[in-house]
């Protein structure tokens, strides 16, 4: 198969999915009949489509569960006009529980709740579970054994991160407390929305 119809397959597959697909993943939409590229030339035609994709509204990302088609962050303004429906808000606590669990994974609700001061609803817990941004990955071994929760694949997706290893680090996260006061949060903002 030459380069070309491999390029033009792969551009078809991932721009009809409508979900990230792995590379192991897009090897399997070939027979064994066709000559079946190797790995290394699959991958060197998606960076190929990827390059083809700068100066354009589109991307070619590679997110935790595989690479998707997705208009840049940039333009998500214009393209979230096509939905009716406004962005998701969530509350200040659920962003909160949410960046306990993804900083220090994993972790119990007494945890979270020993850092933030305050209970963790069980709705907040539900919301992520129902999400699927948290999973419970096992039960820590003390009476009751409390579930122990943990970020998943579509956490990371949602969040446009390959891995946790892109999640700013600390030291930055303490930066932005001090621009706190300057933006002028306040009470007042009961929820923060989580899209542009």
């Amino acid at each position: 198969m030459d380069t070309k119809k491999l390029k033009n397959i792969l551009e078809a597959i991932l721009m009809s999915a409508g979900k990230p697909i792995a590379a192991d993943k897009l090897l399997q939409h070939f027979d064994e009949e066709d000559p079946r590229p190797s790995i290394t030339k699959l991958k060197a035609q998606i960076k190929e489509l990827q390059g083809e994709c700068e100066g354009r509204g589109i991307e070619l990302k590679e997110v935790s569960s595989g690479f998707r088609y997705q208009a840049r962050d940039e333009y998500g303004i214009w393209v979230s006009k096509l939905w009716e429906e406004k962005p998701q808000r969530y509350s200040r606590a659920l962003l909160e529980t949410l960046a306990l669990v993804a900083y220090r994974q994993p972790v119990t609700r007494s945890d979270i709740e020993d850092v933030r001061g305050v209970g963790v609803s069980s709705s907040i817990i539900r919301t992520l579970l129902e999400r699927e941004w948290v999973r419970i990955v096992g039960h820590r071994d003390v009476p009751g054994r409390p579930a122990l929760f943990a970020t998943t694949r579509q956490f990371l997706d949602y969040f446009n991160m390959k891995s946790l290893d892109e999640l700013p680090s600390l030291s930055e996260l303490k930066d932005l407390s001090k621009l706190d006061p300057e933006l002028d949060l306040g009470t007042s903002n009961q929820y923060i929305t989580t899209e542009e």
